[in-house]
């Protein structure tokens, strides 16, 4: 544990930081799992459901919860498999 009263204000602030993106990351999880089954599937609402998991990484990675290299991939793959589901 720090003695510096910074250090303390900071593992308090980090461990929020933390919280925080722990809840934008689980919510992203369960977004592209849904998108993912929809393609699967080959739902009716399948491309509202893909475009909504598309916004929910573009958020995370202007959070930076994601790099963005990291969103750019997730992003491209999910249109490829979404794209060849269409076909």
């Amino acid at each position: 544990m720090p003695n510096i009263k910074s250090q303390k204000d900071r593992v308090v602030q980090s461990k929020k930081e933390a919280l925080h993106n722990k809840a934008i990351k689980s919510n992203l999880k369960t977004v592209v799992k849904k998108a993912d089954a929809a393609i699967a599937a080959n739902a009716a609402d399948k491309e509202a459901v893909v475009v909504a998991a598309i916004s929910a990484i573009d958020k995370a990675k202007s959070k930076g919860v994601l790099h963005k290299n990291t969103a750019s991939r997730k992003i491209s793959r999910m249109a490829k498999r979404a794209n060849k589901a269409n076909a």
